[in-house]
């Protein structure tokens, strides 16, 4: 279905690029009431285990190839491995069809033994189409759906949601909760899931299950799209724990084959209009390495006709004015900033600072060590940077800001949110931010953006 942008949307689309060329930065003076950053104690009900014998949990779904024609459905069963087969259908308890999983496995890690964790890939969907789907067996078996993305097609609507560094907090729930309420499809996923290394070694694992019941609500519904931050990788050689990303691995796949990466932590997918690439902050990624060949072969396959809008997502932000974290992802911005230039990506996420912000379109390509050109400038061609970080998560919020704010700055706050990305045709998307303001979610800032590709046509 094809949307078209009413007359005084496209008068303010023009208004608003004026405006964007404008360098001039907020800081919001929103002071956040003081919420308590813990973790929602075990017996929460949002952790409830389901009834039934050995009954499905921790349900949810990912992309399952590279044109959303595909899902891969994960789930754990606590007793025994149970039924490995998903059952799906159009109509509500009538399944004609059945996709068998691959091999259960478990694993352990320090004293925890984790449940039986179940993959399932069911390709071969209708796009735009509404699916039923039934995992477990006989009265704990359990049901959910699920709808594919409409067909790849540069006019194509969607809707996303980005969530980053969320955690199990009750600001984390109310998070999560306004994210439902928005209406989007599919959720960005910037990394730090459970944050589960925050806790006892003895804890760690439990803390993953929790995790994973937690945001079922949602995830099992609709597909998460994730990359790993700082907390997934739980390297600990104190308790002989030095194998990087292992529960999270056994835990979450990604579709990395169908992009021709080597590795699930890195790889891209298109759907609807867009085409994402997910990469990964903490895996090499300087010249030579498996990374960096498998994205300049993967920027080289876009093809901005099929799929206007072009997306990066990573973990630890390339700008960010944030005395957390401060230029600490700044070797990758010297390796990847100027791909994200040449090939004018659109957006690009990341998380780790717990707080929101939202950059102008800028670059610092020009420096290269001796020539003292060392500030980054205005440069349309290049994507605008979002830190959303600020999913909740126990560590709490942070507030700490440099100042003056520099002029690469278009808005930053650091309260608890998400965002939504309303891509309503090849030329044109509405974002919004969303604050948590003491329990309501609030549009707080908002920008229409002009695709850099057709801007690019429409100026030739």
């Amino acid at each position: 279905m094809k949307f078209m942008i009413p007359e005084f949307l496209v008068f303010g689309c023009v208004l608003l690029s004026l405006i964007d060329n404008v360098y001039s930065g907020i800081t919001s003076s929103f002071i956040r009431s003081e919420f308590p950053a813990v973790d929602m104690p075990l017996d929460h009900e949002v952790f409830a285990i389901p009834s039934g014998y050995n009954a499905p949990q921790q349900v949810h779904i990912t992309q399952g190839d590279y044109d959303g024609k595909a899902v891969i459905i994960m789930w754990v069963t606590p007793s025994e491995p149970g039924s490995n087969h998903v059952k799906y259908g159009t109509s509500k308890k009538k399944y004609d069809f059945t996709a068998h999983g691959s091999t259960v496995k478990n694993y352990t890690f320090y004293n925890y033994k984790s449940g039986f964790l179940h993959s399932c890939l069911v390709k071969d969907l209708e796009y735009n189409t509404k699916y039923y789907y039934q995992i477990g067996e006989g009265n704990s078996a359990r049901s959910f759906w699920f709808k594919t993305p409409p067909k790849i097609d540069p006019n194509a609507y969607y809707k996303f949601g980005i969530i980053g560094d969320l955690g199990q907090t009750f600001n984390s729930l109310s998070t999560l909760e306004h994210y439902i309420e928005s209406g989007a499809e599919t959720v960005l996923f910037v990394g730090d899931l459970s944050y589960s290394d925050e806790h006892e070694f003895d804890e760690m694992g439990e803390r993953w299950d929790s995790y994973a019941r937690f945001v079922e609500r949602n995830a099992a519904y609709q597909p998460w799209l994730w990359i790993v931050g700082n907390h997934e990788v739980e390297y600990l050689p104190e308790i002989n724990e030095v194998e990087p990303f292992r529960e999270y691995l056994n835990r979450y796949t990604t579709p990395y084959t169908a992009s021709g990466s080597s590795s699930p932590l890195w790889y891209a997918v298109r759907r609807a209009s867009a085409h994402i690439i997910f990469l990964s902050s903490y895996s090499p990624y300087v010249k030579y390495t498996p990374q960096y060949e498998w994205l300049l072969a993967e920027f080289k396959k876009v093809d901005r006709k099929k799929t206007p809008w072009l997306f990066v997502l990573m973990h630890s932000p390339l700008y960010n004015s944030n005395s957390a974290h401060y230029m600490e992802a700044e070797s990758m911005r010297v390796v990847f900033e100027s791909w994200f230039v040449q090939y004018k990506v659109d957006l690009v996420f990341a998380g780790h600072v717990h707080a929101y912000e939202r950059s102008h379109r800028i670059s610092n390509i020009r420096y290269n060590i001796s020539n003292g050109l060392s500030s980054p400038i205005p440069d349309e061609s290049a994507p605008m940077y979002i830190t959303i970080g600020d999913g909740g998560n126990l560590e709490g919020l942070a507030s700490s800001y440099n100042d003056p704010q520099p002029d690469y700055s278009a808005f930053r706050e650091a309260s608890y949110g998400h965002s939504t990305l309303e891509i309503m045709n090849k030329t044109h998307a509405f974002y919004h931010w969303n604050r948590n303001d003491d329990g309501k979610k609030v549009k707080t800032d908002s920008v229409v953006l002009h695709n850099q590709y057709w801007k690019l046509m429409d100026t030739e």
